[in-house]
């Protein structure tokens, strides 16, 4: 399993755009995830050698982002926040009725690769808690409500 050309030409492109290998680890994760759906423990090590860099230093940083996928996840990630103020708001009613809808548990994918629900300490929505990132594009959704999450899963699909 290896990167594609332009994948490695990217993560070359963004060293030299950011002032070096260490300033563009982040984008370089970025750029293979994106190309790849998630970042591999085989394509972790071509892009530190590509830019230069011990697997450790790269997979320290990839361990770190909870945006960065280390294993295989679903067509839609649901990024449910477990930080203070929407646990103050409810965030357990969300949380038990998303698992019970979807059928899975934080770091779980359904059966058929739908869906991937992952918890995170905060995603910086505290005005809108509970709240969660739906989707591809990381769509910010709450107040949520265990009465909305068929709407949104629904929405999802």
């Amino acid at each position: 399993m290896t990167l594609k050309a332009e994948t490695i030409q990217a993560i070359r492109t963004a060293a030299h755009h950011h002032g070096g290998a260490k300033a563009a680890m982040l984008e370089a994760l970025k750029l293979v995830q994106a190309a790849e759906g998630w970042v591999s423990d085989a394509h972790l090590a071509e892009a530190a050698a590509t830019l230069g860099v011990t697997t450790a230093e790269l997979d320290s940083l990839a361990t770190f982002y909870s945006h960065i996928f280390r294993s295989p996840v679903g067509e839609t990630v649901i990024l449910l926040c477990d930080g203070l103020s929407c646990y103050l708001n409810g965030a357990d009613d969300v949380r038990d009725a998303v698992q019970q809808k979807l059928g899975i548990g934080f770091g779980e994918t359904t059966p058929d690769g739908k869906f991937t629900l992952l918890n995170v300490c905060c995603i910086g929505g505290c005005d809108r808690a509970p709240a969660a990132l739906l989707g591809p594009d990381r769509k910010l959704v709450g107040p949520l409500s265990a009465d909305q999450l068929d709407q949104l899963i629904e929405a999802a699909q």
